[in-house]
C-alpha cells in the first residue's frame, strides 16, 4: 500500500467557477530543488527523505541518460562537482555512476549516498506520496534523449493518480515527450518572458511555464492564468520573496530552502 495522492478526475486543469480564468491545479505550491535544495547533496535520495520529513510533498530534479540508455537523477553533464567520478556523465553505464561517492562532496555525514535511478526515484515517490517534477536535460540530441527518458517516465508511474509534471529549456525535448506521452503534463522552463516564449509553450501543448522569479510580475501571472497555463517560480529562497509570489497567485514555487516553505504551501 503506498501512499500516493488520490486525484478522482484524470484533468490537470480544471475552470475553477468561483474566480474567473483560474484553475484547479493539483500539484503542491511547494517543490524542493534537486530533492532537497541546499540541505543535502542535490538529487540524491537522502535530499528526498529530508524534504518529506520537512513536510513537504514536492521535489524536483533533474533527468539524464547513462551509456547504457538508463535513466539517472542528476544535474550536471560531467561528474566532477558532486560525485568521485570524472568526465561526462553520459559515457559511463548506470551500474558505474551507482558506484561513486555522490554525498561526500556536501558533507562526510553524506559520504556513501549514491546517484539515483529514475526507477529508485519513483519507488520512493510512490511510496512517500509525493510530486515530482522531472526536468529533461539538453544532451546532444534533446529529442532521443527525451522519448528515452518519458517512456521510462511513463511506465514508471502508470496508474499513479498524480502523474509527474515534465519541464524543460529544449523545445524539442518538450515535442518528443508530447509525442511519446501526450498524457504526461509538460512545462517549458524560461529566464525570461515573452509573448513569443509563451506562445511556444501553447503550442507544445504545455500545462504550465517555469519562470525565474526575477522575471515574474503579478501582471505576468494573472496573464498566464488568462491562458490556462499554471506558473512555477523558481529558485526562490527568500520568504518575503515567497510571500510576494504567491500573493500575487504563483500556483508552484521551486525553492533551495525547503525548510522555509509555508505548512499549507507544502
Amino acid at each position: 500500500m503506498t501512499n500516493e495522492p488520490q486525484q478522482g478526475d484524470n484533468s490537470l486543469l480544471q475552470q475553477d467557477g468561483n474566480q474567473e480564468n483560474r484553475m484547479h491545479w493539483p500539484y503542491p505550491a511547494g517543490f524542493a530543488h534537486r530533492l532537497g535544495g541546499a540541505l543535502a547533496p542535490e538529487n540524491t535520495l537522502a535530499g528526498l527523505l529530508l524534504s518529506h520529513r520537512l513536510g513537504v510533498s514536492g521535489v524536483e530534479c533533474d533527468v539524464q541518460l547513462s551509456a547504457d540508455g538508463k535513466a539517472v537523477i542528476a544535474h550536471d553533464a560531467e561528474l566532477e562537482r558532486c560525485t568521485t567520478g570524472n568526465g561526462p556523465l553520459g559515457a559511463q553505464t548506470l551500474a558505474a555512476l551507482q558506484q561513486l561517492d555522490a554525498g561526500r562532496y556536501f558533507h562526510p555525514a553524506f559520504a556513501g549516498e549514491t546517484m539515483p535511478s529514475l526507477a529508485q526515484l519513483a519507488t520512493r515517490c510512490r511510496k512517500l506520496g509525493m510530486a515530482v517534477n522531472l526536468e529533461l536535460k539538453p544532451a546532444g540530441d534533446d529529442a532521443a534523449m527525451a522519448r528515452q527518458c518519458v517512456a521510462e517516465i511513463a511506465a514508471l508511474w502508470q496508474g499513479a493518480a498524480l502523474p509527474p509534471l515534465l519541464s524543460s529549456f529544449s523545445l524539442p525535448a518538450l515535442a518528443a515527450a508530447q509525442q511519446a506521452a501526450p498524457q504526461l503534463p509538460r512545462a517549458l522552463l524560461l529566464t525570461q518572458l515573452s509573448d513569443e516564449a509563451v506562445a511556444q509553450a501553447l503550442a507544445l501543448g504545455c500545462r504550465a511555464v517555469h519562470v525565474y522569479h526575477r522575471a515574474l510580475t503579478a501582471e505576468w501571472v494573472a496573464n498566464l492564468h488568462q491562458q490556462s497555463l499554471a506558473v512555477m517560480a523558481w529558485t526562490v529562497n527568500r520568504s518575503e520573496d515567497m510571500q510576494r509570489l504567491r500573493q500575487w497567485g504563483v500556483d508552484m514555487l521551486c525553492t533551495d530552502r525547503p525548510d522555509r516553505l509555508e505548512p499549507g504551501w507544502a
